[in-house]
């Protein structure tokens, strides 16, 4: 036994503390939610409010055993004790003397040790002045470099004499394990306690000045106030001081290979390189890390030096065209120019088309079909409802949900630069506060600027000038004058019926077939039954309807194969061809029309093709009046008043009184009332409904017209006249009146219209009315109907026919 322990025959509660050392002279909190624990300290308040506290060697152990504790602690008075509502005490303790355990003695319920109390000789203070001197300048110097730590813990340590309870003071504010803590509170002797406790000292000294040294050289790089940052910059100082290197640099070291692989312009490069140094330091976790990864993973997936080869074997385009679609020479001829010239010409730019025509003329499956022969890569990108500029520019990287265009994006599906992209439906863009993506286009669609194409995303400049931009569009005068002029435009007016024939049977009907699980050989649907549907059931530029009427007889055969069994045949003939489909939708225009006063055929142009719009006028006790109906639009109007007054100013020519709309009202009327009209080419139809209301001579019935009138009776060129031509051609009507200066589209309609057709070319109203009105007044018969006599001899000014 040590010559400074004292027998004390007291028997203590103890109370086992993990993860903590109570040194003499401590006032702590402690919880005690054990069971065992909270029994010991309700039994040490049943007496003298004495424990033992002795440290666990296991701090992990619930229900520490007497071999599991060290056997030296400190004997502590309970101060107060609250029952917390989970059955656990919160004490408050005042640490005493040391003690060490002779034995442990099992109460009922908690665990109690017989212990020594250790009454330590303090030595004589000069003794131990220099050592304690050299303490209390460790402790100021822990204490100034310790943020944590309040300046008057070194005004009360100054005033402790004696160096053992001065280095009990010290050493609970040191950062020590468990075990590093019990050696303290084991060293008995105050001289070897002050020395152990300096060694102490001085290393966590030095711990801080290295920490308070790389906190200086890491706030010189970051702003004022970015904890997180700073946080990054200090560990990636300790790394570099310590010769270490994260695994983020692994993911660094891949993406800097890769971009050294890739065949990127010297600009791209070292834009990715810079932005590559960038995430390097910063924080993996943060947000700028994860914005320049995503920005690195859409630059690197840029297929950067990649083009398909082109095939510039004509004969095979040809071939491959051909086969995709009836008719459309035009178009087909374009591209094989372009061919040709590329087969001449190792660099071109890439041509900017626009197929301009109604829906279902296949403006979409043509671009596709022209990327086959070309070998290259197609993308449709659809611009219908676009109303945002970031979608065509991109977005710019300070926003949240960043992204880059659209044409970026086919560029990156695409996998090469130098794809067939499609615009579609580039006349129905929209505007509003989001910009004007019409106008981000205009840079897109120029061959003198998309060489070096700003994306907001990436913010590089992006060669697009090898790239075949096909656009597509139903209404030409819809998409803005600047990006038109940019676009070479190629129009589709529809097709003939031997056309609409031939796309049934090459390219229809096998499609339908085998979306229907049919064979060849199980619908029998010939040549005119097709003929019949076209002319009966559908009435359009393109062949959407033509489709779904064939759909329907594909059904009908479905359920007839289902019924009948695999062997049966469902054939569709001319007879039966209403069962299947109803009642015909269109009667033949040759029976519908007969001569009538006051009805004429105008010739007009729509975004589904072209129509013909009959225009009637009557007659009416009034006083003058004028009545438009038919929803016409401001330009149909006035060329409905333009029409009159040619008419009142030339009243005697016409063998009127030239008082004759005094007495009477005049009602202008387009049926189909539903749906909107307007442009300039109804006047010259106007003026000879007009005209032959007022004057009783009936207009033939075989006889369309479109043209534009002025006051003096002169007749203005109109625009789609192949959509108009192909619109009477569809009707049954063979003669054709219009304006002279037209004639340098007549090389523009197809054959076929031509030969069933005469063209009548006029420049003066008086020769649409020779040409249009009978000779003589009609008579009229029952029913409100004309007899119409002999022509008789009219005479005017000639005109030129054109057939």
């Amino acid at each position: 036994m040590n010559k400074n322990e004292t027998i004390n025959g007291d028997t203590l509660p103890v109370l086992p503390l993990r993860d903590m050392v109570v040194f003499p002279g401590m006032v702590v909190p402690v919880l005690v939610g054990r069971p065992r624990s909270v029994r010991a300290v309700e039994e040490a308040m049943r007496g003298d409010r004495r424990l033992l506290l002795l440290a666990q060697k296991a701090q992990g152990k619930e229900d520490p055993q007497p071999g599991e504790l060290y056997d030296l602690g400190v004997e502590a008075e309970v101060l107060q004790s609250v029952r917390l509502p989970d059955n656990a005490l919160r004490v408050l303790l005042e640490a005493k003397e040391r003690r060490r355990v002779l034995s442990f003695s099992k109460a009922s319920s908690w665990m109690e040790s017989k212990s020594l109390s250790l009454a330590l000789t303090e030595p004589a203070a000069p003794a131990l002045e220099p050592a304690t001197g050299a303490l209390l300048r460790l402790f100021e110097e822990f204490v100034r470099l310790n943020p944590r730590m309040a300046p008057e813990a070194y005004q009360n340590a100054s005033s402790v004499a004696e160096p053992g309870r001065l280095a009990d003071l010290i050493a609970p504010h040191l950062s020590l394990k468990v075990p590093e803590r019990q050696k303290l509170l084991e060293t008995l002797d105050p001289a070897q306690r002050v020395a152990a406790l300096s060694a102490a000292l001085a290393t966590e000294n030095q711990l801080l000045n290295l920490q308070r040294q790389l906190q200086g050289k890491v706030r010189k790089r970051i702003e004022k106030g970015q904890r997180e940052a700073f946080l990054h910059e200090q560990m990636k100082t300790i790394q570099q001081e310590l010769g270490q290197r994260g695994e983020d640099l692994n993911e660094a070291r891949e993406l800097r290979q890769r971009i050294e692989k890739l065949a990127m312009p010297k600009e791209a490069k070292e834009k990715a390189l810079k932005e590559l140094t960038r995430m390097e330091r910063s924080q993996p976790m943060s947000a700028e890390s994860t914005v320049i990864r995503s920005y690195l993973d859409v630059l690197l997936s840029l297929p950067w030096g990649k083009h398909t080869k082109d095939r510039l074997d004509l004969k095979n385009a040809a071939k491959i065209l051909e086969e995709d679609h009836a008719g459309l020479e035009k178009p087909k001829g374009r591209v094989l120019e372009h061919l040709a010239v590329r087969k001449l010409v190792d660099q071109l730019k890439g041509p900017i088309l626009c197929f301009v025509g109604p829906p279902g003329v296949g403006k979409t499956s043509l671009a596709r079909s022209i990327a086959r022969a070309m070998g290259r890569k197609f993308e449709r990108i659809s611009l219908g409802g676009v109303r945002d500029e970031a979608e065509i520019r991109g977005h710019r990287r300070t926003y949240i949900g960043s992204m880059p265009g659209r044409l970026i994006q086919g560029l990156r599906r695409a996998g090469s630069f130098n794809p067939v992209i499609l615009l579609d439906e580039i006349d129905k863009m929209s505007t509003d506060f989001r910009g004007d993506p019409a106008s981000a286009l205009l840079e897109v669609l120029d061959p003198e600027q998309n060489n070096a194409f700003s994306d907001h995303y990436l913010d590089l400049a992006i060669d697009l000038s090898q790239v075949l931009f096909i656009t597509t569009a139903n209404l030409l005068y819809e998409i803005p004058g600047p990006l038109r002029d940019r676009m070479e435009v190629i129009e589709l007016p529809g097709y003939l019926d031997d056309e609409k024939i031939a796309i049934a049977q090459r390219f229809l009907l096998p499609k339908l077939l085998k979306a229907h699980g049919l064979k060849a050989s199980q619908l029998d649907l010939d040549e005119g039954v097709l003929r019949q549907v076209i002319r009966e059931y559908t009435r359009e530029a393109g062949v959407r309807e033509l489709e779904r009427q064939m759909a329907t007889l594909c059904r009908k055969a479905a359920k007839h194969v289902v019924d009948k069994g695999a062997k049966a045949v469902f054939k569709v003939t001319l007879e039966n061809l209403s069962v299947s489909l109803g009642i015909p939708k269109f009667q033949k225009d040759e029976t519908e029309r007969e001569e009538q006063v006051g009805v004429a055929n105008g010739l007009a142009w729509t975004g589904a093709g072209g129509e013909v719009l009959s225009i009637e006028v009557t007659l009416m006790p009034g006083k003058g009046a004028l009545v438009l109906t038919g929803t016409l639009g401001d330009v149909m109007k006035e060329s409905a008043q333009a029409a009159l007054s040619w008419v009142r100013s030339h009243a005697a020519s016409l063998g009127l009184s030239k008082d004759f709309y005094t007495r009477q009202d005049i009602h202008i009327h387009l049926p189909e009332g539903a749906t909107p009209k307007d442009g300039p080419s109804a006047g010259i139809a106007m003026a000879t409904a007009l005209a032959s209301a007022l004057t009783g001579r009936a207009v033939k019935r075989d006889v369309a017209m479109t043209g534009e009138i002025t006051l003096r009776g002169n007749v203005l060129p109109i625009g789609g006249l192949k959509e108009k031509s192909l619109a009477a051609h569809r009707s049954g009507i063979h003669t054709l009146i219009i304006p002279r200066k037209n004639r340098k589209d007549l090389d523009e309609i197809a054959e076929t219209v031509r030969k069933d057709a005469k063209f009548h070319l006029v420049s003066s109203i008086e020769q649409v009315l020779e040409l249009a009105l009978e000779k003589k007044k009609a008579t009229p018969k029952k029913g409100g109907r004309v007899e119409v006599p002999a022509a008789l001899k009219w005479t005017g000014d000639a005109t030129q026919a054109w057939a």
